[in-house]
């Protein structure tokens, strides 16, 4: 009868981890020499800004559908991010600027688990502020949350002109419960057009004859944030169509319900969110 395997010793699996933590460390700095030659080439073949969020987007997504093990998705992705941003920020340094209206601790952890302390961090009282500094730079990022906030205004009609930093993600992009930085927040900057995601795309919308019922009506076609608008008992929306919405659906529907599109403009687009199954996360 043959004896069973003896257990690893200690000091082993110790050597075993020491082993890969290097090879963790030598593939970072592998991963920095290419970004070196990535912006070396960039300087000569492209213009615009170094975000990618298309891009981004089918990393994240990869990275979700391969991860298994011990190790808490919530971790992976945010090293996954630190390193995506910080490598933008070697090739581009920008900085993030923050409305913090909604909650000081809950736009931090947003901003350092999707970005990092490695990229200076500019907080601001109020989106309209955030979008006044990021149109002023060149290549800055702005973190607005996605959500309603009392006093906030219709900030989103600054992003309106040709000219104008636009929407370009929207964050959390792995949805699952209990994420650490779970504040809705949508991500304005400049972007190269064929860098960006366009799966679903934001809206800056006025209408007149606004009220409980086209609110209601609206909430079944796609996610809005509405502030009032004196003019003809309107409102100034933001609205965000899912891929597979359009515009003249979402027209249809608030005529429908009594109201009246008085204008339209397109502010930006995202990626699809990515839903993780609660034993995935």
């Amino acid at each position: 009868m043959s004896k069973p395997s003896a257990a690893p010793a200690l000091d082993d699996l110790r050597k075993e981890i020491d082993r890969i933590d290097e090879s963790m460390h030598q593939l970072l700095m592998e991963r920095a020499e290419i970004i070196d030659r990535l912006i070396a080439v960039k300087k000569s073949q492209e213009t615009g800004s170094a975000f990618r969020p298309v891009r981004e987007a089918e990393m994240m997504r990869r990275l979700v559908k391969r991860h298994k093990g011990i190790l808490p998705l919530d971790t992976v992705e945010s090293i996954w991010r630190v390193i995506i941003s910080t490598f933008t920020y070697v090739q581009a340094p920008f900085s993030v600027h923050a409305d913090l209206s909604a909650g000081d601790a809950l736009m931090r952890d947003s901003a350092r688990f999707h970005f990092g302390f490695t990229v200076p961090f500019v907080p601001h009282m109020g989106a309209a502020g955030v979008v006044a500094a990021v149109s002023a730079s060149k290549g800055d990022l702005g973190l607005v949350p996605a959500v309603p906030v009392a006093g906030a205004g219709a900030w989103w009609s600054a992003l309106e002109f040709d000219a104008a930093p636009k929407i370009i993600a929207r964050l959390p992009f792995v949805e699952r419960a209990d994420h650490p930085a779970a504040l809705p927040v949508f991500v304005v900057s400049r972007v190269a057009g064929d860098a960006m995601a366009t799966e679903a795309e934001v809206w800056s919308i006025r209408v007149s004859g606004w009220g409980a019922g086209s609110a209601q009506a609206l909430s079944t076609r796609a996610d809005f944030i509405a502030v009032p608008d004196r003019a003809f008992d309107g409102a100034a929306l933001l609205v965000t169509l899912p891929k597979g919405v359009s515009l003249q659906s979402i027209s249809e529907v608030l005529v429908k319900a009594g109201a009246t599109v008085r204008s339209a403009a397109l502010v930006g687009s995202h990626a699809t969110r990515y839903t993780v199954a609660a034993e995935k996360a």
